[in-house]
């Protein structure tokens, strides 16, 4: 398909003599179509030519002549605006249309390239609440998106399965276990267990040491204590897998932290002899106070190991074993600093450069509740079982008021209750915390799941009444020619676009806002135009679009994680 883009960058970089690299990346898209398809911001270049925007555009305006591609070059305050030929536009995204259909927007450029993405890593033996859940639905749109664009992607689900909380469940379980029915409800048997134990080991300090001396015995082999261990995991995947399989996610690796227990030493091993590491009141530290970066704990004076310590031992597992181009981490922005202190001991390690390039934390804000923050260790949680079964009773008691005859009204009302759950945490940037609100997640009209959903099923609704999606050869696409097909084919157009900037800033919110775009575009041109029309030329073209429309929604919303329904 033809990139427009560059050719607009051609124009400028031949009418200022600048490198085309460097046009390309100062050319915007303007917010409103009116004011044209592509913008160049002039006051970008004004320190280079040392004149005033303004005298820029008049001076590029001048040098600039239309061809098929470009039909007009406009000026609007220091901004130069490039018109695209919409007959050219509409016909480059039918044609790629009807030869990809559903792999429309497709790429080659991740084809060589290797992607790890560590996401989900709920802890063992706790609740797996709507924090998770921002984390592994976010991680699994990307995951989705970078396999869209040919990269070759792993997807890890690090465990939270190591740590003294494994002590402190022990030592709980050996005070109270006796108490829990493990069997009827895991989690919150294991939650309540949890909040007892930490509640005991702030007033006892002696509590809170043997605490310790438990987790130091999983790590040393004790037989009991490992035995309390796996039963605790084993029930807790049990668990989390249920939600997995109602999100539709799956992992291509489930090794958590204790799978590198046995491979800690060896990055110690590396450290010590590259004189990284020194000690420090018994303890292993390494010390990153000229970077800025305060000291990462390495071994404590107990003899145990730390997250950096397992986290460092993953990425030379990592590196040796999917010889990974970029390595991303999906864990909240409390851990910046962990993230950064890590990042910055591995260029120690024997990895291969681009490795140690390649390792990116993708940071997300946090999911709070009305009143607060969430906290397993005093039990305000939301559990995300909870909330996909709320959602989904949500959205079938507002299908049995409005449209009781419908047929599989469970099956439905699941894919828009999770559509909407799922859609609500795609849908601002990752770093912005969120607040959880039912009336925002849910609302069919807003800028949500549910309204691309709607949108969606009244593309269906439209080609069913046609009776027919039009044979591609028999589209006239010049017919396409008013205001609102034209924004529609626009969009249409940016699809692969906005995929490409996806993966070059692992934001999916990017996505969500573009298919907000295309379903209220596509509104604006279904309220505007008769699509059944005794004119069958008109009637194809419109209803081809109707049917890219619905391809694209389609497409887009099964990469955040999301299923259509087919009624609504």
């Amino acid at each position: 398909m033809i990139n427009f883009k560059d050719k607009v960058a051609e124009k400028i970089s031949k009418a200022t003599e600048i490198e085309l690299n460097e046009i390309e990346g100062y050319i915007e898209t303007p917010p409103n179509k009116e004011m044209g398809d592509y913008a160049f911001p002039c006051f970008k270049l004004a320190k280079v030519l040392r004149k005033a925007p303004n005298m820029i555009a008049e001076e590029l305006q001048s040098k600039i002549e239309t061809d098929e591609y470009i039909e007009k070059v406009d000026i609007a305050g220091g901004y130069l605006n490039f018109y695209i030929n919409k007959s050219i536009l509409a016909k480059e995204v039918f044609d790629e249309i009807n030869v990809k259909g559903d792999e429309y927007g497709k790429s080659n450029i991740g084809e060589g390239k290797n992607i790890v993405i560590d996401y989900s890593s709920p802890n063992i033996a706790k609740p797996f609440h709507i924090g998770h859940l921002r984390n592994t639905v976010l991680g699994h749109a990307l995951y989705n998106i970078y396999k869209f664009m040919n990269y070759n992607v792993t997807s890890v689900n690090h465990l939270g399965d190591y740590g003294t909380q494994f002590g402190k469940m022990i030592e709980g379980y050996k005070l109270w276990g006796s108490e829990y029915n493990f069997d009827e409800n895991p989690i919150d048997a294991c939650m309540d267990l949890y909040v007892r134990i930490n509640t005991l080991c702030k007033e006892d300090e002696e509590v809170l040491n043997r605490c310790r001396e438990n987790f130091k015995k999983i790590e040393d082999g004790d037989e009991e204590c490992l035995k309390l261990w796996n039963y605790f995991k084993d029930l807790s995947l049990k668990e989390f897998n249920k939600i997995y399989d109602t999100l539709g996610v799956s992992f291509d690796s489930l090794n958590g932290e204790a799978f590198y227990s046995d491979k800690m030493q060896e990055v110690e091993d590396i450290l010590k002899e590259k004189g990284v590491i020194t000690e420090s009141e018994g303890a292993e530290i390494i010390d990153l106070e000229d970077k800025k970066l305060g000291v990462v704990m390495v071994r404590k004076s107990n003899g145990s190991t730390s997250y950096a310590t397992r986290d460092l031992a993953a990425i030379l597992y990592r590196a040796r074993t999917y010889d990974f181009d970029r390595c991303l981490y999906v864990v909240a922005y409390e851990q910046n600093l962990h993230f950064k202190q890590v990042f910055e001991v591995a260029k120690s390690l024997p990895i291969p450069d681009k490795c140690k390039a390649g390792l990116e934390h993708v940071a997300y804000g946090m999911v709070r509740l009305t009143t607060g923050k969430m906290s397993t260790r005093e039990g305000t949680v939301i559990k995300v079982e909870d909330l996909l079964n709320e959602s989904i009773e949500r959205v079938e008691r507002v299908i049995n008021e409005k449209n009781p005859d419908m047929e599989n009204k469970h099956e439905e009302a699941k894919k828009i209750g999770i559509g909407a759950i799922v859609f609500n945490n795609l849908n601002t940037t990752n770093i912005k915390d969120s607040i959880f609100d039912w009336n925002t997640a849910l609302n069919f009209n807003g800028e949500t799941g549910p309204y691309i959903q709607y949108i969606y099923v009244r593309t269906k609704s439209v080609l069913e009444k046609v009776g027919y999606v039009p044979d591609y050869k028999d589209v006239d696409v010049s017919l396409l020619n008013d205001k609102e097909s034209l924004n529609v084919i626009s969009t249409l157009y940016n699809f692969q676009n906005v995929l490409m900037q996806v993966v070059e800033k692992n934001e999916p919110s990017l996505l969500t806002r573009y298919l907000i775009e295309l379903a209220q575009n596509y509104s604006n041109f279904y309220n505007e135009n008769r699509i059944v029309d005794e004119n069958k030329a008109l009637q194809d073209a419109r209803a081809y679009l109707t049917y890219a429309v619905g391809l694209v929604l389609k497409t887009g919303s099964g990469l955040l994680g999301m299923e259509m329904p087919n009624k609504m």
